[in-house]
């Protein structure tokens, strides 16, 4: 009987067994998934039970099966969905969506006996609930199921990634706040409004906020890894009062010192000259940064000279970002985005220059709508367009300003001046196309040109060009890079005419094109790397001269051009070693070869340099190597958070730089030009440590930091005095290499909320270069440090706006500097029956101090929705004290008399009115 009874039991489930495991012929070719359910049904007795909608993919299948298991056929159907099935025993087929059916638990409450092995593969595959987490929240949120749960996963946490958008236009959102309820993980949107963060299995609450749109709040179930792109709408009501929380807390929690961001909106209401939008005119206004004097082209950055800033525009380089001696910018406040200047802890992909990186980008246009903005000023006029080429996914922006009056000039009291003429223009693009989710495309032109006449017989000219393409391409969740390949030009042109026989045309240009792969991964949570390769090829002609017209007899005389090409791999590691201490270590090695082909003069090692002490001349070949240099350079900082509003910085930073200004003005000039390293001239070198306290109150409304750094240099460079630099074919006879030494202490405040705004910045400094060696002629001042010609100690900006309504605010610029240094004549002396000068050692007087005040009165247009466009008044003056600031002092021997002269831009108020319209 019961051998009988297990008969029958076994039979059964034999029965049980052929059923689930029925073997099945099949063939179907461009169907949907619907439809191959449906062909099953009407060749088995398999029964399907789902909902449509989660079978409304309209993606044809094919395939061919002989005498297999149900189970293969779905598998292949359902493999690149986010369905589940499950074969119940009486033939019936439960679809679910993203979940997994399970059909066994241990029975606790019989206590039913379990080994360890099966308890933990249930554990394994438990399944995933929800409904506990919405249903506690105070809130109603919409629940979004991302991936497609696996019975074989052992994993607990899962990628969810994505982009934030704008709903509305489709722009994406950079610095997007992603944090997860109930838990510490957190994640923000990088610059392409890209984020990646790691959830738990199940249910998890995600709240996303950012700048003037309203929060958005979203129950995520994670199944697997998956995508899900937040679409915020914007919000009007918050923006004023979210505006100021921009980047909140980045000042505390990033690792790197010395870096400040200017955002463009920022600014607009800084009166500065003739009303123009300026970003290096506010980067000046920043501790750590000065100009060396009204009227100057260049800036000096932490004790550092004029060609020791790489300022990138759209990842090429710009020569000469500067218009009309200084005065105006070259770049266009309404064709950018916001600027990254590194002054400290420099990213190790960027290298060949001492002191810092001003990193511009141009911003991308609406993709959706098309739209523009214009200035109208006293001297300038400024227009640009954002239009969608195709929607969603190409768009280009293009802008141009040009100047249309020489009053400026007219207005300033030097006879020579106001009889002078002066234009320039600017224009710049950039296009970008979403070739696909992983892939975008960005190309970028800038060109502009300054034309002026400081006296009636020259005229000069200079121009910068350049052109980028950048790659972008997310091979993963994980990894990304870029291909960047840049190109730029920086050309100079004197015409001397006179009528005479002396007529000349003078020309110098250098060119750069750079191939540049950089590539990121996100390994952890914890590191972050960035790494790539980098080359750049450089072509200089210093100078030439050629007549000018038939009558003149100058001579035709070119410089030996010159080629160099220089090399760099780089990697960084942002490391989150704990949650308060935090580290970025980062390694460039650079190496720079100079290439003929080249003439290289060999001099006598124990004697001065010059054109008596040659000893051999050496010639070099197309392309042979004259000389390399190079060496590692270690970018590192580390920051450790006290509290959550206060941390504490340091960092290290040491560079190389093998091009080089040559220029015999105190201040940066048009006519400088560039040489490169060769085998007498060696490349500058520096090192840098600093350390900052940086500590935020009240909620972020205040902003807190001091930062101190020491930097050591060595191969400054400095000339002899009354070198001739310019068409100079043996200029290393007329140069001096020398150390460096600089130190600082910067302090800011800064004021984000409420009425008032703006910051209080102050900075100690001293800047010293010694030029020694064992011969007279190659000493000054006695081998001793001397002060450099942008030692200015004290250095005090004070920039606020006080916003009297939403529609008006009043504004104020103050800054104050201490004079910089000079040589001055102390004496004179007969020789040879005549009267010559006795300077001082150099540099060992000072200008007068420059301090000015400038204010400012601004109208924003009204806020109605329904308008043809937002206007902007700007009603500002200048020097509203009317001080009378030297920008150089010279020295005139008149009769016999030896007299001192003063020359100062804008010794009186300029009141200004400009327009501004966005549409």
């Amino acid at each position: 009987m019961k051998k009988n009874i297990f008969l029958i039991l076994f039979f059964c489930v034999y029965i049980l067994n052929a059923q689930q495991n029925q073997q099945i012929t099949l063939t179907y070719t461009a169907l949907t998934p619907k439809e191959v359910l449906k062909k099953i049904e009407e060749k088995t007795s398999y029964r399907f039970y789902y909902v449509d909608d989660w079978l409304n993919d309209n993606n044809l299948v094919s395939g061919n099966y002989i005498n297999v298991a149900l189970s293969e056929v779905l598998n292949d159907l359902f493999n690149n969905t986010l369905i589940n099935y499950y074969i119940h025993s009486d033939q019936k087929v439960i679809l679910s969506l993203n979940s997994v059916i399970h059909n066994r638990f241990p029975n606790l409450v019989w206590k039913e006996k379990v080994d360890e092995e099966q308890i933990n593969d249930i554990k394994k595959s438990a399944p995933i609930f929800y409904s506990e987490v919405a249903t506690n929240q105070s809130f109603n949120t919409q629940v979004v199921r991302i991936g497609k749960e696996s019975k074989n996963s052992t994993e607990k946490r899962y990628t969810l990634s994505g982009f934030a958008k704008n709903v509305t236009t489709g722009e994406i959102i950079p610095n997007l706040v992603l944090l997860v309820q109930n838990s510490s993980i957190s994640a923000v949107t990088d610059d392409k409004g890209f984020y990646s963060i790691q959830l738990p299995v199940g249910a998890n609450v995600i709240e996303a906020t950012s700048i003037g749109f309203s929060s958005l709040k979203k129950t995520i179930v994670i199944y697997n890894n998956g995508k899900y792109n937040f679409l915020l709408k914007e919000s009007s009501v918050l923006l004023d009062e979210l505006i100021i929380e921009a980047g909140k807390d980045k000042n505390i929690n990033e690792a790197i010192t010395g870096v400040t961001t200017i955002k463009i909106q920022d600014i607009k209401n800084i009166p500065l000259i003739l009303g123009e939008r300026d970003i290096l005119k506010v980067a000046t206004a920043l501790p750590g940064i000065k100009k060396a004097g009204e009227g100057s082209a260049g800036f000096s950055v932490r004790g550092g000279k004029e060609d020791q800033n790489l300022i990138l525009l759209d990842d090429a380089v710009l020569y000469n970002p500067s218009h009309f001696f200084g005065i105006f910018s070259g770049i266009n406040p309404f064709t950018s985005g916001d600027v990254d200047i590194y002054k400290g802890s420099i990213p190790p992909e960027f290298g060949g220059r001492l002191s810092s990186v001003f990193n511009i980008k141009t911003k991308d246009a609406d993709f959706n709508e098309f739209k523009g903005e214009a200035a109208i000023g006293p001297i300038t006029s400024n227009l640009a367009l954002q239009i969608p080429i195709v929607k969603e996914k190409a768009s280009l922006i293009i802008g141009g300003r040009a100047t249309y009056s020489n009053w400026v000039l007219k207005s300033i009291e030097d006879e020579n001046l106001s009889n002078s003429s002066a234009s320039f223009y600017d224009t710049n693009l950039k296009y970008s196309h979403k070739l696909s989710d992983k892939d975008k495309l960005e190309v970028s032109a800038y060109y502009s040109k300054d034309a002026f006449s400081i006296t009636s017989d020259s005229l000069q000219t200079y121009s910068n060009r350049l052109f980028s393409v950048k790659w972008n391409r997310k091979f993963s969740e994980k990894s990304s890079g870029d291909l960047i390949v840049a190109n730029s030009e920086y050309k100079f042109n004197l015409q001397f005419d006179e009528n005479s026989i002396n007529d000349f045309e003078l020309d110098y240009r250098i060119t750069e094109t750079e191939l540049k792969l950089k590539m990121k991964y996100l390994a952890n949570e914890k590191h972050k790397f960035e790494y790539g390769i980098s080359n750049k090829l450089f072509n200089v002609s210093p100078g030439n001269i050629k007549p000018k017209g038939t009558q003149s007899i100058v001579e035709v005389f070119n410089t030996p051009k010159e080629r160099g090409l220089e090399s760099a791999i780089f990697f960084a590691d942002s490391y989150k070693i704990n949650k308060k201490l935090q580290a970025n270590l980062g390694l460039r090695f650079s190496l720079f070869t100079a290439l003929g082909p080249s003439t290289q003069n060999v001099y006598d090692a124990s004697l001065p340099k010059n054109e008596n002490t040659i000893t051999d001349i050496k010639i070099y070949d197309d392309n042979e190597v004259i000389k390399t240099y190079g060496g590692p350079e270690i970018r590192s900082s580390l920051r450790y958070s006290l509290t959550k509003s206060f941390s504490l910085k340091a960092g290290f930073n040491s560079t190389y730089q093998y091009i080089h200004t040559l220029s015999n003005n105190t201040t940066a000039s048009p006519t400088d030009t560039w040489r490169l390293s060769n085998l007498n001239i060696k490349p500058q070198q520096a090192n840098q440590v600093s350390f900052g306290l940086f500590k935020n109150l009240n909620g972020n409304e205040y902003e807190l930091s001091l930062e101190s750094y020491y930097k050591t240099s060595k191969n400054i460079l400095d000339y002899k005095v009354g070198a001739n630099l310019l068409l100079n074919q043996n200029i290393e006879s007329d140069i001096l290499q020398g150390k460096g030494q600089a130190y600082g202490v910067e302090f800011l405040l800064k004021k984000n909320k409420g009425r008032l705004n703006g910051w209080l910045g102050y900075s100690y400094s001293r800047s010293f270069i010694q030029l020694d060696s064992q011969f007279r002629e190659e000493r000054v001042n006695n081998g001793n440090y001397f002060p450099a010609n942008f030692d200015k100690p004290h250095d005090l900006n004070i920039i606020a706006n006080y916003k009297i309504t939403k529609r008006y605010s009043f504004s104020a610029n103050f800054a104050y500097q201490t004079g910089r240094p000079v040589t001055y004549p102390i004496g004179n002396f007969m020789l040879n029956g005549e009267e010559r000068v006795l300077y001082s050692d150099r540099n060992k007087f000072r200008i007068p101090d420059y301090f000015r005040l400038d204010i400012g009165f601004n109208v924003e247009g009204n806020h109605k929705i329904k308008k043809p466009g937002h206007g902007f008044w700007n009603i500002s003056v200048y020097n509203v004290l009317g001080r009378n600031n030297p920008y150089s002092v010279f020295f005139v021997t008149d009769g016999g008399e030896i007299k001192a002269y003063k020359s100062s831009i804008f010794a009186f108020p300029i009141p200004t009115i400009t327009y501004n319209i966005s549409f």
